[in-house]
């Protein structure tokens, strides 16, 4: 039986794309690891390992002694944090997708998913409807690092028949974890506090639009790129993928409609000029051409979804 591991597994992505591939290939055969000394309670019922991405030779050893053939890699430092501490970022974001990417070079692993963003987008790009081959000028550390990352996938493709596959993750809403510390977080945060009955002070302006997506499309969106067979895909960067777009206004008028006493104030900070840098809107045709993608959440469904789901008590408060 093939095994796959889930390198970041206790975060906003992991936890849930954990859960989805233990229903599709039973828990037994895919293993949690992170950083942290002990998993989620949702993760409890298969294998976690503690697991650090930047020790490479601890990565190494055991995905090859354990006979690890397919890899999720999620480990990284998101777009607001990293600009905190670049240095860390770089390293954290490009160290362990090389480790991954010579174990496949190798041998030793089969298929890698590796994650993009729109970050790897810039203030010189278009920022209507973003085509999927375009200008790539990123302001951001997380941003340089993504695209160097599509890069290096690409190259090994090319050059070592590496099958990697990728995906430029929007921003991505969930109820069943929280914000990790993206540009794009004030869209999940928000619904913490409409529910909490306070008012929610955003660090976006009201104006500022984004592509998002509920984490339910972008769990099946991964899934269904990695089981899409090889020959019909024609990108090995990374595809854009599309939900829904928004600003802060139009995400707070829906959320009125279901609670009408809800507030909001807007006082932008530094995360305002890297969304300022990112697309409005994106093309994902070459993604619904290739492999059949399909958003099942709009806007109006992804803000009762999560007015329905959202615990506030995960925040402690």
């Amino acid at each position: 039986m093939s095994k796959t591991i889930v390198i970041g597994a206790c975060g906003q992505i992991g936890t849930e794309l954990v859960l989805a591939l233990r229903k599709q290939n039973g828990n037994d055969a895919v293993i949690a690891a992170d950083v942290k000394n002990d998993c989620p309670a949702l993760l409890s019922e298969g294998a976690y390992m503690k697991m650090d991405i930047l020790d490479r030779e601890f990565v190494r050893t055991t995905i090859i002694n354990q006979e690890i053939t397919e890899v999720y890699l999620l480990a990284a430092l998101l777009s607001a944090t990293a600009e905190k501490n670049p240095d860390f970022a770089w390293r954290l974001n490009m160290e362990g997708l090389f480790t991954i990417l010579d174990l496949a070079k190798e041998g030793h692993v089969s298929k890698i998913f590796w994650p993009s963003s729109i970050a790897v987008f810039g203030p010189t790009t278009p920022r209507d409807h973003t085509p999927q081959f375009t200008i790539m000028e990123p302001t951001t550390v997380y941003g340089i690092s993504k695209l160097a990352g599509e890069r290096w996938c690409e190259y090994y493709f090319n050059k070592h028949n590496v099958d990697v596959r990728s995906i430029r993750y929007p921003g991505l809403i969930s109820y069943t974890s929280l914000p990790g510390g993206g540009t794009t977080d004030y869209a999940v945060d928000i619904f913490y506090q409409a529910k909490l009955g306070k008012k929610y002070t955003c660090f976006l302006s009201e104006d500022t639009a984004l592509p998002m997506m509920f984490m339910e499309d972008a769990i099946r969106a991964t899934l269904e790129l990695m089981n899409a067979p090889n020959e019909k895909l024609t990108v090995r960067s990374s595809y854009n993928l599309s939900g829904c777009s928004f600003t802060p206004s139009e995400l707070t008028s829906i959320i009125k409609r279901h609670i009408p006493e809800f507030e909001i104030e807007y006082v932008p900070d530094f995360r305002q000029a890297i969304a300022e840098s990112w697309p409005k809107s994106i093309d994902d045709s070459q993604a619904r051409l290739d492999w059949g993608w399909k958003e099942n959440y709009p806007t109006d469904l992804l803000v009762k979804t999560m007015i329905d789901h959202v615990d506030p008590s995960l925040l402690n408060v």
